[in-house]
């Protein structure tokens, strides 16, 4: 017996534990994928084996458990009653689709009508240490070899923008200069690592820093306190974006789909939050 949507769905807090969504998002989901599924196999010369994962809620709940748990294809592939080999390909297939629909888009509709303030961060995920350049990944900050992508979102908790994808050496102010420069009209709340962002584009809001030997004002203080308690809900986005332990645990994959997925999972919180 392996596991399936039809089993796991009668037991709803184990099924969010696993898969990071609810029941009623999952089905959603669901619909959104199977017309892309149904032209796959349309495209098919021959029909070839029944796969195990017969339904499109079984290769999603396939897909979401490792991103939820990121277990070794091995694991996931004994849970599943599946070959190792069967997994990644699922994988290969499924991640495309995903792409497709829940990804974040670049939203041509920011207005100061519509939005007043944006919100920007930096996340780092531990990587194994590569076998060449390995100066080029590490995090002085973190000390170890690390992955960084910045994230924009509006102050409702919408995620607008994800960067690409940085080696862990790369600075948060260098990775903001590289990305599309953001609506002046709108006030950009980041941390002290943005430091010059300012000197670059208006209505920058950043923390003061305390100068040696010259301590902060009250006012500077009570600034920083409130930024702060604004700040707080992207740090509580990107800890939403780590529950899928893919993007939190040590990254033993290539990188070079690295992007795609952390815009994947950055889709999912977005479609778990009704955005």
């Amino acid at each position: 017996m392996h596991l399936n949507y039809e089993r796991l769905r009668k037991s709803p807090v184990t099924f969010q534990k696993m898969t990071g969504l609810d029941i009623e998002k999952f089905d959603e989901l669901v619909i959104l994928l199977s017309p892309s599924f149904a032209q796959i196999e349309a495209k098919k010369l021959r029909s070839g084996r029944n796969s195990r994962l017969s339904s499109v809620a079984d290769k999603l709940l396939c897909g979401l458990v490792y991103y939820r748990t990121y277990i070794t294809h091995t694991f996931l592939g004994y849970l599943f009653s599946l070959h190792n080999s069967n997994i990644c390909r699922l994988l290969q297939k499924l991640e495309p689709l995903l792409a497709k629909k829940i990804t974040i888009t670049k939203d041509r509709s920011l207005t100061s009508d519509k939005v007043l303030k944006l919100l920007v961060d930096v996340s780092e995920q531990p990587t194994q240490r590569p076998a060449k350049k390995q100066k080029k990944s590490y995090s002085g900050k973190k000390k170890r070899h690390t992955i960084k992508t910045e994230l924009v979102m509006e102050e409702s908790g919408k995620i607008i923008s994800v960067s690409k994808s940085h080696k862990g050496k790369i600075h948060d102010f260098r990775i903001r200069k590289g990305e599309t420069p953001l609506p002046i009209c709108h006030q950009k709340l980041a941390d002290s690592g943005y430091q010059g962002w300012q000197k670059l584009q208006k209505n920058v809001i950043i923390p003061y820093k305390r100068k040696k030997k010259q301590p902060l004002s009250k006012e500077e203080k009570l600034h920083n306190k409130q930024l702060a308690s604004i700040r707080v809900r992207i740090e509580h986005k990107i800890r939403q974006i780590k529950t899928f332990k893919i993007m939190s645990d040590v990254y033993r994959n290539f990188q070079k789909k690295y992007g795609l997925r952390f815009n994947i999972i950055a889709g999912l919180v977005n479609f778990k939050c009704g955005f």
